[in-house]
């Protein structure tokens, strides 16, 4: 066992962090065999319904004694009643994101909850941390979704960030494996949060489409899209083809905006429109070649991890 400040913190047994992924892990099952198998596991509310939440909520609780978490994003129109459930439904652990926690977080001080705060940059993680988070993400510019706007990488985002804070950091972008997860932990970091490659097993709630795209994809397949407004990083398709060739052609913000409407991540992970619609995926889905059940593969990580900084150590003499 690895024990962190970030274990401590939680009660987990291994520290690593499953994403929290609209439609990927907007469900029971992959945080239910993620937190079961000593990691933490996260359903991620974004575009659940209240009642699904709940359910699911419902569902990891019955199925696991370990600790699991709800990712919010606070600025979805839906924010206010997921904060609500989160505290009604007694979860230990909140990750918030895309908005500041200052508003909201007192209440969840006070019965207990665990907040832990995503970022993408020192500045942020510092705000965080004096509005009273308990943990931090840091998330590099490799990361799939909705990397920080400054793109800086994971390796110079998390060094930074722990020297910004005092609380935990848990490092994310590019990390696949076991050797990644102990990168972070040799950058000072708590933890890991790993998104693609939780995308990638059986539990995530994705369309057969959309895994296939990202298990095909190699390193250099993804892009950055909307720059200057919602930026993502998806896996290259034809949306993102046609997106690049209207912005090197100098399109106007409002051909850009639309263009960028036109496409969703509802389109590819529920329908399997991955021609037209968002991928998302990080930089590491070009490290993973194969799906993998999520309670073996938190395993095989928390295993790799132990070898790799054995390893390290192993070169002092």
């Amino acid at each position: 066992m690895l024990a962190t400040r970030l274990t401590a913190l939680l009660g987990i047994r291994h520290p690593i962090v499953q994403g929290g992924m609209s439609w990927a892990s907007s469900n029971a099952e992959l945080a239910l065999a993620v937190s079961e198998a000593g990691g933490l596991g996260v359903i991620a509310a974004g575009p659940m319904y209240p009642d699904d939440l709940r359910a699911a909520i419902a569902r990891v609780r019955a199925g696991t004694r370990q600790p699991f978490a709800v990712n919010v994003p606070l600025y979805n129109k839906r924010a206010a009643e997921f904060l609500d459930i989160v505290l009604e439904t007694g979860v230990p652990v909140i990750i918030a994101s895309q908005g500041g926690p200052k508003a909201h977080i007192g209440r969840f001080k006070e019965a207990g909850v665990t907040w832990i705060q995503v970022t993408a940059n020192p500045l942020h993680a510092r705000k965080a941390e004096d509005a009273g988070v308990d943990a931090v993400i840091a998330v590099g510019g490799e990361a799939g979704g909705h990397p920080g706007p400054d793109e800086v990488g994971t390796l110079v985002l998390v060094r930074a960030t722990v020297n910004a804070v005092t609380v935990p950091v848990i490092g994310a972008g590019g990390i696949a494996d076991g050797a990644g997860i102990a990168a972070m932990l040799a950058l000072g970091a708590s933890g890991a949060q790993l998104g693609t490659r939780f995308l990638l097993t059986p539990e995530s709630g994705l369309h057969a489409a959309y895994k296939d795209l990202v298990l095909n994809a190699g390193i250099g397949d993804t892009a950055i899209v909307g720059r200057g407004r919602s930026p993502i990083r998806m896996v290259k398709n034809a949306f993102s083809a046609e997106y690049e060739a209207a912005a090197n052609r100098g399109a106007d913000d409002a051909e850009l905006d639309a263009l960028f409407a036109r496409s969703s991540l509802r389109q590819a992970a529920k329908d399997g429109d991955v021609a037209q619609g968002k991928v998302e995926a990080g930089q590491s889905a070009g490290l993973i070649d194969k799906l993998e059940p999520a309670g073996e593969l938190v395993e095989r990580l928390a295993r790799e991890a132990e070898a790799a900084l054995s390893g390290a150590a192993s070169c002092i003499r």
